[in-house]
């Protein structure tokens, strides 16, 4: 057994340094927000400069703040960038995966990229912070299933970083509000017991999705730019026993978006 596994096993999560290509991480944020800067001219009339963060992330705010439900399809639209999804299957994090113990990974969840602010907030959400909870509660795969986490700013307890509890994953799934995104744990758990975990742009964090986590705080004025992939094992005998049951239901609307569209003559313009 590696050091690698031999920690994971113990801890419940790695935190590897300087880990990523830094321009790699850079070229998912930077398509993202190029897709958002899009968007936010189309609502504010504004052309933002994604590298100018607090002008861009203030106009983010306002974009939310306008059109709430171009914001929610922009930010599902970014979840399918190709940069996002090529690191999803990169031989980097596959043998990532292979050394935590992972001996046959395979994608448990689309990969998703999360950005936190609590301006970025409606009616109280908290879709922003989320509570201290574990993964594979909304994944119910193998036992052995994975999570990889890594922000694509700096990021300390300030901006909410995540916090564990070390040895956590191996105390059983805790009983929880709801199996969904925001379900938290109910059991009492004591502050001291976290760990604030703190990043550098490259830096990864694998963890056990038993492993019990929370969103930090973001006090700051920005936001907490991140992406997080989850795994599954297909040589885990009880995810093999149980017919490798996917809990993740992908489906489409059942009513047309954009009432009335398209038209013919549109059609025809796009082929022509």
């Amino acid at each position: 057994m590696s050091t690698l596994q031999e920690q994971f096993n113990r801890d419940g999560y790695v935190l590897l340094r300087n880990y990523l290509d830094k321009d790699v991480i850079n070229a998912i944020y930077t398509d993202a927000r190029k897709i958002f800067a899009t968007q936010i001219k189309r609502v504010t009339g504004k052309t933002v400069d994604i590298d100018d963060r607090d002008t861009f992330e203030n106009a983010m705010f306002e974009f939310f703040e306008k059109d709430f439900d171009g914001f929610v399809s922009t930010g599902k639209t970014v979840q399918h960038s190709f940069p996002l999804h090529r690191l999803g299957v990169d031989p980097v994090i596959e043998n990532l995966l292979k050394d935590v113990g992972l001996s046959a990974p395979i994608i448990g969840a689309r990969a998703a990229m999360q950005f936190n602010s609590r301006f970025l907030s409606k009616d109280g959400s908290k879709h922003w912070k989320l509570d201290a909870h574990q993964d594979w509660r909304t994944g119910q795969g193998s036992l052995d299933s994975a999570v990889i986490w890594f922000p694509m700013v700096d990021a300390g307890a300030d901006i909410g970083a995540l916090q564990v509890i070390p040895g956590s994953h191996k105390i059983g799934l805790q009983a929880s509000t709801t199996s969904g995104y925001q379900g938290g744990i109910t059991v009492e758990l004591k502050d001291e017991d976290f760990v604030q975990t703190e990043f550098k742009v490259g830096d990864i964090l694998i963890f056990s999705a038993f492993l019990i986590h929370q969103s930090g705080n973001n006090i700051t004025n920005n936001i907490r730019w991140s992406v997080q992939l989850r795994y599954n094992n297909l040589d885990e005998p009880t995810f093999i026993e149980r017919g490798y049951p996917m809990a993740y239901i992908y489906k489409p609307e059942t009513e047309l978006v954009t009432p009335d569209f398209p038209t013919v003559e549109q059609l025809k313009e796009v082929f022509s």
